[in-house]
């Protein structure tokens, strides 16, 4: 039975415990006043057999308890309304001690189950929730729920366009759920654990308003939010940066979740400060009753895929090397779909420029270009753009014949980072890791 199921049950028990404890008194003033209390009674307890049978199916032992309670409840009334001998006390203590058993019957007998929906939205951004996932799917008392929501990529004009949705590309090991066939009213979880804070608040992308933070928050107990990013810790007197957290900490799912996880101690102080100064400094205790600093899950999972390097990766190692032994110089370049949404055309020539300019120093310095997955990209340009996607196909079908570079679609960005000497491109999460090894970083300029 799930925790909102046994709340009802909870609400329905008390209810009958409380018409017990009146039906004494109310026998003594009028006969009729009691028959009508054990009416309310009998409706109470075929409706509380109702939802146990829904939760645990009718062979549940309580079902039977119940049934003997309904039983004793029609015979005091039949005593009653046959005009025999009507103590109240020795009635109301026939309904008590038939009561009491149905009492411990739910107590024993019915184990109340957790259940926890997890929404993540893109397909590459479920390692940021994966270790979470794994971790509850272990507990035997919990009921888990993977339902990857529907998204959209936006217009200039902050239209919608064609839906966007997921489900397909998840590992095989993840049972999901699809979005329209879980109907969060009647289930209640305990937990609901959202990734995209944004709402509508994100001018390239957002998630079905169904599922925006102030809809599904009414929905759970707990809402939990965990970033589907990571970026460097912030420093207080880093001005720049701590501007920079107006683009995800002042955002709805922030502020609508009851607990959030975030990657590092000094991550949760960075999150405080700075939503105590937007919100005032009467807010401070519930920000750091909310944040916690627990990490990322998906450092979780790339400590997992150091245990093992693809045969694909150590093809690209060797293809750093020069003929002499010597390595080449490696940049990494990162491109996204917002930006190439942002300028079009104008961003298709920018990527020729940038393979053209690699391609005549390929003897030296060797271009890792790690894009988002194909698949990210016809979604976000199909059918609207789809000549531009096609131009952008092209580019990419080039760029992997030619093989004079490395075409890394792969989800293990820290292995890119620490394969190359230097990031170059859209801004990304990956310049976290050139920042911590001191590698150079330069921000590309599409109309430059």
């Amino acid at each position: 039975m799930r925790n909102a199921q046994k709340k009802q049950v909870n609400s329905l028990v008390k209810l009958l415990s409380r018409a017990h404890s009146e039906f004494d008194k109310i026998l003594e003033i009028q006969n009729a006043a009691a028959m009508s209390l054990l009416e309310q009674c009998q409706k109470g307890a075929i409706k509380l057999g109702e939802l146990i049978e829904q939760a645990e199916g009718e062979d549940c032992a309580v079902i039977s308890l119940l049934e003997e309670y309904c039983e004793t409840v029609y015979q005091v009334y039949e005593n009653i309304r046959m005009g025999g001998e009507t103590n109240p006390q020795e009635m109301l203590q026939m309904l008590t001690v038939s009561f009491s058993i149905v009492e411990k019957g739910i107590e024993a007998g019915i184990e109340v189950r957790k259940e926890i929906v997890f929404l993540p939205y893109q397909a590459s951004k479920w390692g940021f929730m994966e270790s979470v996932w794994e971790a509850a799917r272990e507990d035997a008392a919990c009921d888990v729920y993977v339902i990857p929501i529907p998204y959209y990529y936006k217009n200039l004009d902050g239209s919608f366009q064609e839906m966007q949705y997921d489900g397909e590309r998840y590992p095989v090991n993840v049972p999901i759920t699809k979005y329209d066939e879980f109907d969060f009213g009647s289930h209640q979880p305990d937990l609901i654990i959202i990734q995209n804070p944004y709402d509508e608040f994100n001018p390239t992308v957002s998630v079905h308003p169904f599922f925006y933070s102030a809809n599904v928050k009414q929905f759970t107990d707990k809402l939990i939010y965990i970033p589907c990013f990571v970026t460097d810790d912030i420093r207080k007197e880093d001005e720049r940066a701590v501007e920079g957290m107006n683009h995800f900490a002042a955002m709805p799912g922030v502020v609508n979740a009851d607990k959030i996880v975030v990657q590092s101690e000094s991550m949760r102080q960075a999150y405080i400060d700075f939503l105590t100064k937007k919100a005032g400094l009467h807010s401070k205790e519930v920000w750091e009753r909310k944040i916690r600093g627990l990490g990322s899950p998906m450092w979780d999972k790339n400590k997992r895929r150091k245990i093992k390097t693809p045969n694909k990766q150590a093809e690209w190692m060797e293809r750093i090397r020069k003929k002499d032994g010597t390595s080449k110089k490696a940049v990494l370049y990162g491109t996204s779909v917002s930006i190439l949404l942002q300028y079009g055309e104008q961003y298709l020539k920018k990527l020729q420029n940038v393979f053209n300019m690699f391609r005549d120093k390929q003897n030296e310095v060797i271009l890792w270009w790690h894009p988002q997955p194909l698949q990210t990209i016809r979604e976000a340009l199909a059918p609207r753009h789809m000549q531009m996607y096609l131009k952008y196909e092209n580019l990419a079908r080039t760029f992997r014949e030619e093989n004079w570079g490395i075409y890394d679609e792969d989800e293990n960005e820290e292995f890119a980072a620490n394969m190359c000497d230097a990031y170059y491109g859209d801004g990304s999460s990956m310049i976290r890791f050139f920042y911590k090894q001191k590698k150079p970083v330069l921000i590309q300029k599409v109309d430059l």
